[in-house]
């Protein structure tokens, strides 16, 4: 986040310099002048263009770092951000082009009306940009999914970073990104509807007096809770016998986290499973070896 907010301030202050520059070369070589400009292609209107291009980025970029300052803790506020963030880059885009034209002499208004919005829209191939952009536009509206959800896509696990006009970023937890087209955002799980799972097993000997052990278990599962109330939800749950190993009996327990913290409260539950117990009494087996000398 901190390296978005440096890169849109680098961009907003680069466009200030360009259109500083160009309307200071403008002025001084006479090319440039209050009074109304001549529609052609000359120094005078390529240079209209570039302090036209370069005031719209440095609007553009000004209004993105604006929209970059808040953290709402809404991850619905947080997506409108992010596709009002990725609109402007359109707008930005849009209002150069036929802007630029204008002043090239080109009329835009008649090309757009003699070719029409549809034969446009064909002859740049644009129907996988109109797909991704109504996809995006559904989605957003139906609430699928937010900025900071974790969701998987295509066996992809990670947690939606960004939404755009066009594209959907997610980030795994090793940091990799993958850039998915709106349109192709189907069959998506959302983790972050619901309540997750952290599931734990831990074997103990055949030798337990397992009756003993299970009368004890509740006391122990409000004792882990009570220290672990900021990752899990509720006090775990034992769920009894889930197999009979070669050389232990395997319980199994599961407690209630958000998404986010489906491994590290798994990780937790297994280090407060192992301590209670050895407070019980119960050590946790491990493989021994006979060896029989004739």
């Amino acid at each position: 986040m901190k390296n978005s907010k440096t890169g849109k301030i680098i961009k907003l202050i680069v466009s200030l310099a360009v259109l500083g520059a160009a309307v200071g070369v403008g002025f001084a070589t006479g090319a440039v002048k209050t009074e109304s400009f001549k529609l052609d292609v000359s120094l005078t209107s390529v240079l209209k263009v570039i302090v036209m291009a370069a005031a719209v980025i440095a609007a553009e970029a000004l209004l993105s770092l604006l929209l970059s300052l808040p953290q709402p803790k809404s991850h619905r506020a947080r997506s409108v951000l992010s596709i009002m963030s990725s609109l402007l880059k359109y707008i930005a885009f849009i209002v150069i082009l036929c802007w630029g034209l204008s002043i090239l002499g080109v009329n835009v208004s008649t090309i757009v009306a003699s070719v029409g919005i549809i034969a446009l829209v064909v002859g740049f191939s644009a129907e996988s940009l109109i797909a991704d952009v109504v996809t995006g536009a559904f989605m957003l509206f139906e609430n699928q999914y937010n900025v900071g959800d974790i969701v998987e896509v295509d066996g992809f696990r990670g947690t939606v970073t960004s939404i755009g006009i066009r594209t959907t970023c997610i980030t795994d937890p090793g940091d990799n990104v993958k850039i998915v087209n709106n349109s192709a955002m189907k069959n998506i799980l959302n983790r972050s509807d619901k309540l997750s799972r952290s599931v734990s097993v831990i074997a103990i000997p055949y030798a337990t007096d397992l009756e003993k052990l299970e009368s004890e278990i509740p006391a122990l599962m409000d004792e882990i809770y009570a220290r672990r109330t900021d990752v899990f939800k509720a006090p775990p749950k034992y769920l009894g016998v889930d197999s009979l190993a070669d050389s232990s009996i395997v319980l199994k327990f599961v407690v209630n986290v958000d998404e986010k913290d489906i491994y590290s409260g798994a990780r937790l539950l297994n280090r407060d499973l192992l301590l209670g117990f050895r407070s019980l009494g119960v050590e946790c087996p491990f493989p021994q070896l006979d060896v029989h000398k004739d």
